[in-house]
């Protein structure tokens, strides 16, 4: 397969090396849209890198298959590096995979984490000592159970959803999983919700609507203590995050987020892209520190 590799410096240089180690054909270029080295001068206000952000083919004439991009065919290859991964080492129950079941069943969209962003959340609550977990979006509780069997004795998790029928579905699930005992869901408006809890928590995670993704970094700083771990999912939305004209109102959001993570001096925060089935995305992960 022959393949380009945006930038010829250093990392774009590495990664071309680990494909070619995997047998692909690589040809380095650059953002330039004047770059000879592996673009053809391109049309005004199209370049490369616009394909890469879009999922579009390459538009340079000597560049004839998809650059690395949230192409289908790439996805491709994410979704059967989950698939592997998830049969060897995160290895989801019959709760686990029947919550998703269920959830499809009831219409509700298909949008909850991973099998593998599930394990993560499990092991990051195990290795922070989160014994209190504030959970926003519930949906049909797949990600709630994942949390939800990382906690020691004593532990809860507070999940905060929106819709009654997605509450519904997953309190279903988390009795059949055997977590019903440590969590509480709380229907309506996290904004709403909010003011109504008492703190602090350990850990956070945020996977709820991305307008009001700023509210409610800020809803859970006031219920954290010193070494608490906020986490956001979504945050990086296929790239398109990177680009301040984008008018989208999840990104628009998103870029307030960060702007308002960027602003505050209790946190110590990153953001890590990530793919795989889901697409490309990523999480942020921000530390509060004082």
């Amino acid at each position: 397969m022959r393949i380009g590799v945006l930038g010829s410096g250093e990392v774009g240089r590495t990664v071309a090396a680990g494909l070619a180690a995997a047998g692909h054909e690589v040809v380095l270029g650059t953002r330039d849209p004047t770059s000879a080295d592996l673009l053809d001068p391109l049309p005004p206000r199209r370049t490369c890198a616009d394909a890469l952000v879009s999922g579009e083919w390459c538009p340079s004439t000597k560049c004839h298959s998809r650059l690395i991009h949230n192409g289908d065919m790439t996805k491709e290859t994410w979704t059967a590096v989950d698939d592997y991964v998830t049969a060897l080492l995160v290895r989801p129950d019959d709760a686990l995979t029947g919550a998703q079941d269920r959830a499809d069943e009831a219409g509700l969209p298909s949008i909850a984490v991973s099998p593998p962003q599930g394990k993560l959340l499990h092991l990051l609550v195990r290795a922070s000592g989160a014994r209190s977990v504030l959970e926003f979006g519930t949906l049909a509780g797949y990600s709630t159970i994942w949390l939800a069997r990382a906690l020691p004795e004593g532990g809860r998790v507070v999940t905060l959803e929106l819709e009654q029928r997605h509450a519904d579905v997953a309190a279903a699930n988390l009795e059949r999983a055997g977590v019903a005992d440590r969590v509480e869901i709380k229907v309506g408006r996290a904004i709403d919700t909010l003011p109504q809890l008492t703190g602090p928590f350990d850990l956070f995670f945020i996977d709820a609507d991305k307008d009001s993704g700023t509210e409610y970094f800020r809803g859970a700083l006031e219920l954290s203590r010193p070494g608490s771990l906020i986490i956001v999912d979504n945050v990086v939305r296929r790239g398109q995050v990177a680009d301040p004209d984008n008018d989208d109102p999840a990104v628009r959001g998103t870029r307030r987020l960060f702007d308002a993570i960027a602003a505050e001096p209790r946190v110590s925060a990153t953001v890590v892209q990530t793919v795989g089935s889901k697409g490309y995305d990523g999480l942020a992960f921000a530390l509060v520190t004082g």
